[in-house]
């Protein structure tokens, strides 16, 4: 009993190991797919990792401490990674080549960590989120940057601006106030669950239609339905 309390640790341990590929996988060999995948990996490691916490109670104050490390890794500089190497590409031939602002993606780990730290300090966040969660923001850039690289020719000043533009916005969703529901599930009745169920409903479908895009589009649902969430219950009082 005393070697399965060590259990959660190690699929954390696996969380941060996919993160470091998945970073080595966009910056050396601008292999997006590489990095998407190992990105997936790792969310479903941050999954698993609280799942045999909750099914072992095997709690420790170094698992969260951990958890919140592997995050920055593979939901922060991960993604950063993805989205510098993008830029860093695509700037070629266009007004931006040779200057500093693909460096403009190491904002995405920054507040990442910063998100985390709110997170971990922040008790109003046991059963819904305050901001964009850091796996969420991290699955949105890895599949725009595979989805959209195949039909930048030819427009990458646009798409560069457009990155640029984005990188800030979701920056400021991460450590904002803005309420989001959580994916957790206490149970599987749909009277408490719709909001997830819907999601995921929507989720399915997007993916299936436009395939990596669909899970950008996925997360951008998440939001605008958090919102509508939100709204209905102030209206409801």
């Amino acid at each position: 009993m005393l070697r399965m309390k060590h259990v959660p640790n190690i699929i954390t341990c696996l969380n941060l190991f996919s993160g470091c590929l998945s970073c080595i996988m966009s910056l050396e060999y601008h292999n997006y797919f590489g990095a998407f995948l190992f990105v997936i990996l790792s969310v479903v490691f941050d999954f698993l990792d609280g799942f045999s916490a909750r099914l072992l109670k095997a709690f420790s104050p170094i698992g969260g401490e951990l958890d919140s490390l592997a995050d920055i890794v593979s939901f922060g500089l991960a993604p950063g990674f993805v989205v510098f190497s993008f830029l860093n590409t695509v700037s070629a031939g266009t007004p931006f080549e040779a200057s500093f602002l693909p460096c403009a993606a190491f904002l995405i780990p920054v507040f990442s960590a910063l998100r985390l730290a709110k997170f971990n300090i922040d008790d109003r966040q046991k059963d819904s989120f305050l901001g964009l969660p850091v796996p969420a923001d991290a699955l949105f850039w890895v599949s725009l940057i595979l989805a959209i690289t195949p039909y930048i020719k030819g427009s990458e000043t646009f798409v560069f601006c457009m990155i640029l533009i984005l990188i800030p916005a979701f920056c400021l969703l991460m450590v904002s106030e803005l309420p989001l529901f959580s994916l957790k599930f206490k149970n599987y009745s749909w009277g408490k669950n719709r909001w997830a169920y819907l999601i995921i409903g929507i989720g399915i479908i997007l993916t299936v239609r436009f395939q990596f895009f669909g899970i950008s589009l996925t997360i951008i649902c998440y939001i605008l339905l958090s919102v509508i969430k939100t709204k209905l219950c102030v209206l409801r009082g």
